[in-house]
């Protein structure tokens, strides 16, 4: 397996210090070196986003699971594509699913999942799970 090389960074525009970020839907990525196929799980307990209805904030747990065909997400550009919700109405289903179809376009997995684990509010908490294609049984 070759290790990352300067090539691989050229692509990259969110990373590195010193650069003031913005919340963007960009999500940039970087080749995998691989072919053997392997896990990648990111999370935050940081998320939120705003009720479409009410406009009061909601707060979540978002994970995201992977098996990589040629691309890897870099994780700042996660970091601020998430931040962009901040701001924007949205129902827990659907934003759960726009993750994971903005995830599916920008790195062609073997398999994706993204769960959303939307904090309580008016006593009930909501979970969300959305997945593509189909995850290895040796994963």
């Amino acid at each position: 397996m070759k290790k990352t090389e300067k090539k691989d960074l050229t692509s990259l525009t969110k990373l590195g210090a010193g650069k003031k970020n913005k919340p963007s839907k960009k999500l940039e990525v970087f080749p995998s070196k691989t072919k053997n196929q392997y896990l990648v799980e990111l999370f935050t307990d940081e998320f939120t986003c705003l009720c479409p209805m009410t406009g009061q904030p909601d707060f979540a747990t978002i994970k995201i699971s992977y098996v990589p065909r040629e691309k890897i997400v870099e994780s700042k550009s996660l970091k601020l594509y998430l931040w962009s919700f901040r701001n924007e109405g949205c129902f827990h289903e659907h934003l759960t699913n726009v993750i994971l179809q903005d995830l599916t376009k920008a790195l062609d997995p073997v398999w994706c999942q993204v769960e959303g684990n939307f904090n309580i509010r008016g006593g009930i908490g909501i979970k969300v799970t959305a997945q593509s294609g189909e995850r290895p049984s040796n994963i």
